[in-house]
């Protein structure tokens, strides 16, 4: 359980500033969701893309030999666009899982420290 800012905690008064510079609070949760909407957006620009190419070959080729040329394309592209974005989301999700793990192990072991059962220099190492 988290203290409200400006509590005395372990006999000092905490602020935003200091957590971030010791590392007591992760930002990773506003970073991860700027990093994941950047990298959809790169993914959106390669289906735009594989759209363009798709296109670009039914128009150069001209007929329907164009047009048989370009539903592939056009097919592929789609398929990896998608994969893509299922990739980028799934890594952006471990990232934060092993975030959030890090975050309770630390949550636990302030919680075994004030509890007596870990002595406090194994607790620091």
């Amino acid at each position: 359980m988290k203290t409200p800012r400006g509590k005395i905690k372990l006999g000092r008064t905490t602020s935003v500033l200091w957590d971030l510079l010791t590392l007591e609070k992760l930002m990773t949760g506003s970073l991860v969701h700027l990093v994941y909407w950047f990298g959809l957006g790169i993914v959106a620009l390669a289906g735009f893309a594989a759209i363009g190419t798709a296109v670009g070959t039914a128009l150069r080729e001209g007929g329907i030999m164009g047009w048989l040329l370009a539903v592939p394309v056009l097919v592929a592209g789609t398929l990896v666009v998608c994969a893509m974005a299922v990739l980028w989301r799934s890594f952006c999700e471990f990232y934060v899982v092993v975030v959030r793990i890090g975050e309770d192990l630390t949550a636990l072991r302030r919680a075994a420290e004030s509890q007596g059962v870990l002595p406090v220099d194994v607790a620091k190492t």
